[in-house]
C-alpha cells in the first residue's frame, strides 16, 4: 500500500510542516491585532490568539501571541492555565489587577496592579487571571513560549466538562451543597478565546 505522505512530510505538534520550498509569506503572517474585539459577554473579555492555527509558519518555533480586550469595570480573563507555555503580558491600555497561584502545598497568590507599559510573567502551568479594575477599556498583549500553548479555563473545565463530572466529586472537592454544584454545571460557560 502506498503512503499518502511524501518523503519530506513531517508531522510535529499536531500539524504538518510544509516543505520549505513551498513556504509563502502568508504562512508567516497575520493581520488584525490592531482591531478591538467585542467584550459584551459574560466575562467581559475576548482573547484573540495568534498561534500555529493562525500562522502555520510558527510550527516548531516555540512562540505565539495573543491580544486580550477587557470591558471597563470588571472585564475578566478568568482563572486559567497554559499547560505548555509561560506567558509574558504587557498592558497597553487601562489598569489590570493580575495574579497567579503557586503550586501545592503553598498555593500562594502573587498579584500586582498593572498600568500601560507594565509587564508581568505567568509561569508555565500555573493558574492565573487578569481583571480590569479601571473605568475604561483595557488592552494587553501577551507572548507565550509555545506555538500551541493550550488553555484550560478552570471554571469551564470543572463545571462545564462534557460529559459532566459527577456532582458528588465536586461536592466533596469544593465543599459545596449539591444544588450549588448542579446549578454551576447547568450554566453556559463562556470561552473567551
Amino acid at each position: 500500500m502506498k503512503s499518502r505522505f511524501r518523503s519530506y512530510d513531517v508531522f510535529v505538534n499536531g500539524k504538518f510542516c510544509k516543505d520549505p520550498k513551498d513556504a509563502k509569506a502568508e504562512d508567516f503572517f497575520y493581520s488584525g491585532l490592531n482591531i478591538p474585539r467585542n467584550t459584551t459577554n459574560s466575562v467581559g473579555s475576548t482573547v484573540t490568539p495568534v498561534n500555529v492555527a493562525q500562522i502555520p509558519g510558527l510550527n516548531t518555533l516555540g512562540i505565539s501571541l495573543v491580544r486580550i480586550d477587557y470591558a471597563p469595570n470588571g472585564g475578566l480573563n478568568p482563572p486559567h492555565t497554559h499547560p505548555r507555555a509561560t506567558e509574558i503580558l504587557v498592558v497597553v491600555e487601562g489598569t489590570l489587577y493580575v495574579g497567579f497561584v503557586t503550586s501545592n502545598p503553598d498555593n500562594r497568590l502573587i498579584t500586582k496592579i498593572l498600568y500601560p507599559g507594565d509587564v508581568f510573567v505567568f509561569p508555565v502551568g500555573l493558574i492565573h487571571f487578569q481583571f480590569n479594575v479601571g473605568k475604561t477599556n483595557a488592552v494587553a498583549f501577551a507572548a507565550l513560549s509555545s506555538q500551541n500553548p493550550g488553555v484550560i479555563t478552570i471554571a469551564n473545565a470543572v463545571f462545564g466538562s462534557n460529559p459532566p463530572i459527577n456532582p458528588d466529586v465536586l461536592v466533596k472537592a469544593f465543599q459545596l451543597d449539591k444544588n450549588v454544584v448542579k446549578n454551576l454545571q447547568s450554566k453556559f460557560w463562556w470561552a473567551n478565546n
